[in-house]
């Protein structure tokens, strides 16, 4: 049995336990939601709790949600009026979930709740409004590249992974090419065998199409909402154009952007969206696409495993920055952007607090060997001025001033752990 990837999401959410609020955990398919109930059920029954675990995939608990009664039923069943934490899995499944739950919050029993769903309208959309001020969102993503090595290195260095970074630059660099070639789902990463990495990773599309799209969603054309999202991972980092899209899917640019929307409410791909104050000059509206896990983007364009060169890494790469920016700066209040203007002067990232500029950021998937700063950003860097600017590369570490602005290189290695600090220079 394949030893247990240690999640990050784990403490954040047993730090929740002795609130009231529901603990809701959130995240594409196959993440490993049910694998984290589990565990904390585990930890739970060890400290001598009492707890009930119930999924809504299994056909023999489906009956116990038929009403908010008939759940309640089964918990006093094993509880009765004493404490407990139950354990409700796969609630998107659940028609009107949030009401439902909500019903059962209101009357405050002695139960605590964790419940977790895969991406949905239902959970991203209503459920926010159903049980506002009754729950806190975890949002679990594929399993991220610092989790990711300390699995592969049996977590030999779990206290130290910024030393091990520091010091064998060679063996990160390979695991970052592995993660890139193959992505976080768990499943991925514990098959050490590559046909069976892509059996998995076909296996988990396959399942989201099929019981998400098609099921879920009602989406009829499943080819097309396919072929989407093989189109965008083979234009993964550029500015989306409706239309474009539109003719290279064979649908409708309504339809699109529906798809597009159920892709990002799904936790498939998230959609980043321009920086600008001049919108003569800007680009003001076309977002751009990141696929939230690089196997999955691969798998999409039959490369999954397959890369090895520097330009093939490069635009995952630029998605490895982007996605470890979107979890850094989650339910802080700031953005992650992009800056492009119409003489196509471009900045990868930008991190704001509504118009106020904090740090822009160039990913590079390049062994720099000296600290030369682009012309795009150093226009970037002269209409706003902002106190630091990064650049992430494969090893160079230096700084530049530019027009009073510290332009700092920085390997990603020492990126992953620098960057509050960055933020706060």
């Amino acid at each position: 049995m394949a030893k247990l990837i240690e999640r990050g999401m784990l403490e954040k959410v047993e730090n929740h336990l002795d609130k009231d609020e529901i603990s809701l955990i959130v995240g594409a398919r196959q993440v490993g939601k049910t694998t984290l109930m589990k565990e904390l059920k585990s930890q739970l029954e060890s400290e001598g709790e009492n707890t009930l675990y119930l999924s809504m995939d299994i056909q023999e608990d489906k009956q116990h949600f038929d009403s908010q009664q008939d759940l309640i039923d089964r918990i006093e069943l094993e509880f009765g009026e004493e404490h407990g934490y139950v354990f409700l899995d796969e609630i998107q499944r659940k028609k009107n979930a949030g009401l439902f739950l909500k019903g059962i919050y209101d009357q405050d029993l002695p139960y605590k709740l964790i419940v977790s769903g895969s991406g949905s309208l239902e959970l991203k959309e209503n459920i926010h409004e159903s049980l506002a001020g009754r729950k806190r969102i975890f949002e679990l993503p594929p399993v991220s590249f610092k989790e990711f090595v300390k699995y592969e290195t049996d977590y030999e260095y779990s206290d130290r992974l910024e030393k091990f970074f520091e010091v064998r630059k060679e063996k990160a660099d390979r695991l970052l090419e592995k993660y890139l070639n193959y992505g976080g789902y768990p499943r991925v990463v514990t098959e050490r065998k590559e046909d069976e990495k892509r059996r998995i990773i076909d296996e988990i599309f396959s399942s989201y199409l099929e019981r998400d799209v098609s099921n879920f969603l009602n989406v009829r054309r499943t080819d097309a909402y396919s072929k989407l999202v093989s189109v965008l991972a083979d234009q993964m980092g550029d500015p989306v154009s409706y239309s474009k899209l539109s003719r290279d899917v064979g649908v409708k640019s309504a339809t699109v952007r529906n798809y597009l929307d159920y892709l990002d409410k799904t936790f498939i791909v998230e959609q980043t969206n321009p920086f600008f104050t001049n919108k003569k000059k800007e680009i003001t509206k076309s977002p751009i696409i990141y696929f939230s896990d690089p196997g999955l983007r691969n798998y999409s364009i039959q490369r999954f495993g397959h890369l090895n060169t520097s330009s093939d890494f490069g635009e995952l790469f630029e998605s490895f920055i982007h996605n470890f920016l979107k979890r850094e700066i989650q339910h802080t209040g700031l953005n992650v952007n992009y800056w492009r203007t119409k003489s196509r002067a471009e900045v990868d990232f930008v991190i704001t607090s509504g118009n106020k500029v904090k740090l822009p950021v160039e990913a590079k998937y390049k062994r720099l060997d000296q600290p030369k700063v682009t012309k795009s950003l150093r226009s970037f860097i002269k209409k706003y001025g902002p106190d630091t600017a990064v650049v992430v590369n494969l090893e160079l570490e230096e700084t530049r001033e530019i027009e009073n602005t510290e332009v700092e290189f920085i390997p990603y290695s020492k990126f992953l752990f620098s960057f509050e600090d960055l933020l706060e220079a």
